[in-house]
């Protein structure tokens, strides 16, 4: 089924998506794209469902092809100062500040969001699976992320971040169980497993 072009009517919509909530490690990061209304690619999609080689074919062609587009982090102190869902709103605001083109409507992924700049905008529960400006964001922002995070892994091997791009994945809270955490990982979330979990390790 093909993705909604647009949602407002408006010719500057711009979508927003972050990427990194789940992880124990690692910024958040958040992208806003604005597409031609009549932008089209049959692949588009949310970022989750796409494989790496397709996420990445996709992103040169949101960055080629979109009216304007931007990417911001957030990064592990501020996750713990404002939690982690006030922290991607905050990520996505400084992406939207970003954007050549000031949005008409803003369209975000997700049940919650803060006013910007008096902009209308609608929340999308599973956004990224239904407006393509939504999964051209998902796809900015976890491609970005993922860059990030191999650039992370070459400070920090040990955890893999290579792999498991800093998710709680059994090899990933092995290595903090082992090493302990590092200045890149979010104090405020439970980095070492349960003590039904420890056995595991």
């Amino acid at each position: 089924m093909a993705l909604i072009i647009n949602h407002s009517g408006k010719l500057h919509e711009a979508g927003c998506d972050e990427a990194g909530r789940g992880c124990l490690a690692g910024p958040v990061f958040a992208a806003a794209v604005i597409l031609p209304p009549d932008f089209f690619h049959p692949d588009l999609n949310d970022s989750k469902k796409l494989t790496d080689k397709k996420r990445y074919e996709l992103r040169e062609i949101i960055e080629n092809e979109s009216l304007a587009w931007s990417v911001a982090r957030l990064d592990a102190p501020d996750i713990d100062k404002y939690n982690i869902l006030w922290a991607s709103v905050r990520a996505m605001h400084k992406a939207l500040d970003k954007i050549k083109i000031k949005p008409e409507h803003i369209l975000v992924d997700g049940n919650k969001f803060k006013p910007y700049k008096e902009i209308n905008y609608d929340c999308i529960v599973k956004g990224d699976g239904i407006y393509t400006s939504i999964a051209a964001a998902s796809i900015l922002a976890k491609t970005f992320r993922d860059d990030y995070m191999l650039e992370l892994h070459h400070k920090y091997p040990d955890y893999q971040w290579n792999k498991n791009k800093g998710y709680p994945t059994e090899t990933h809270r092995s290595a903090i169980v082992k090493y302990g955490p590092c200045e890149f990982h979010r104090k405020s979330f439970q980095l070492y497993p349960s003590s039904d979990q420890l056995s595991l390790f």
